[in-house]
């Protein structure tokens, strides 16, 4: 496999920012374990028309650790030839390298691709020092600079120990730190400091969007979760944005079930939204590299009630939704 060529246009807008969902795309493979290009790209193309503003590429759903350098160069570049040409849709590049020199070259070689954001997974093996993470962190965003940047608060999944206050002198320091992905349980609380601690800086909560409501009463702008039912995020986000809080409510009440269970580890999710995916058409396969989490039945009949519970939804047959 050969390396792409840089992107063409490289693009640098110090007003990007994510707002309302952002999936974060998964890696469909074969069943012989290699990465499926023509079904990254269909799924691309089907995100684009759903009405999302940005997508994320790859994070812990897109089976990042899985993936060869030469891969994920291939998967970003079709990514961005998509999303730009279906409108202008944001694109942020995850780096979630643990060796900081590593991190600085992904990050810039993902800048000239031409990535409008740059996601920063902060270092996780070995539990490093809030030093060591600052120190990291502040190489990526001076080597990006001026491309703005999200920082991935995840600790559940890094063991990264961080506050509000931390949070802050980071983005003090780097003015390209623009937004922070909250993924603490509860995420709340941090979303509520930071806006106190860090007024310039804006929350976008993860975790499958679990504590979405709760992220959006205390100001957060948007959502990323998976790919499989970006539709159910979007109606939500539709109708907190037209005031409708309630009506977002209960949806969301709906959908905690499931996100709930799918969360309890990043492999289960995984398995579960690849699934999803594939009775949806969306990918050939809903095959995970190996190791892998393999569902058994009472988990796949947890996505034959789901697909039935929110079939009007994905079908299209609910009320549409505005991109807001």
């Amino acid at each position: 496999m050969t390396t792409p060529a840089p992107h063409s246009a490289i693009r640098v807008h110090s007003a990007v920012r994510v707002r309302g969902v952002c999936p974060v795309v998964e890696t469909p493979f074969t069943a012989d374990d290699e990465v499926d290009f023509d079904a990254f790209r269909s799924l691309a193309r089907h995100l684009a028309a759903t009405g999302v503003r940005s997508v994320m590429f790859p994070g812990f759903a897109s089976e990042f650790y899985k993936l060869t350098d030469a891969e994920r160069d291939q998967l970003t570049v079709i990514l961005i030839d998509e999303m730009h040409a279906a409108g202008d849709v944001i694109v942020v590049a995850s780096v979630p390298d643990h060796s900081t020199r590593v991190a600085v070259d992904r990050a810039r070689r993902a800048v000239e691709l031409g990535a409008d954001m740059i996601n920063i997974l902060p270092p996780h093996a070995h539990g490093p020092s809030v030093a060591a993470v600052r120190a990291h962190v502040s190489a990526v965003l001076e080597a990006i600079a001026p491309v703005p940047a999200i920082l991935q608060y995840a600790p559940a999944q890094t063991g990264t120990a961080l506050d509000a206050d931390i949070i802050a002198r980071m983005a003090a320091e780097n003015s390209n730190l623009v937004q922070v992905k909250v993924e603490s349980a509860p995420p709340g609380r941090l979303i509520s400091a930071l806006r106190e601690a860090a007024p310039q800086l804006s929350c976008v909560v993860g975790h499958a969007g679990v504590q979405f409501i709760d992220a959006l009463r205390r100001g957060a702008v948007g959502v990323q979760p998976g790919c499989s039912f970006p539709e159910l995020y979007l109606r939500v986000w539709s109708l907190w944005q037209e005031g409708e809080s309630d009506a977002a409510a209960r949806l969301h009440t709906r959908m905690i079930p499931y996100l709930s269970y799918w969360m309890q580890s990043v492999e289960l999710i995984i398995a579960a939204e690849k699934e999803i995916s594939r009775r949806r058409g969306l990918i050939p396969t809903a095959a995970c590299r190996a190791p892998a989490r393999a569902l058994d039945a009472e988990e796949l009949s947890m996505i034959d009630r789901f697909s039935e519970e929110f079939a009007a939804e994905l079908s299209g047959a609910a009320p549409p939704t505005t991109p807001l």
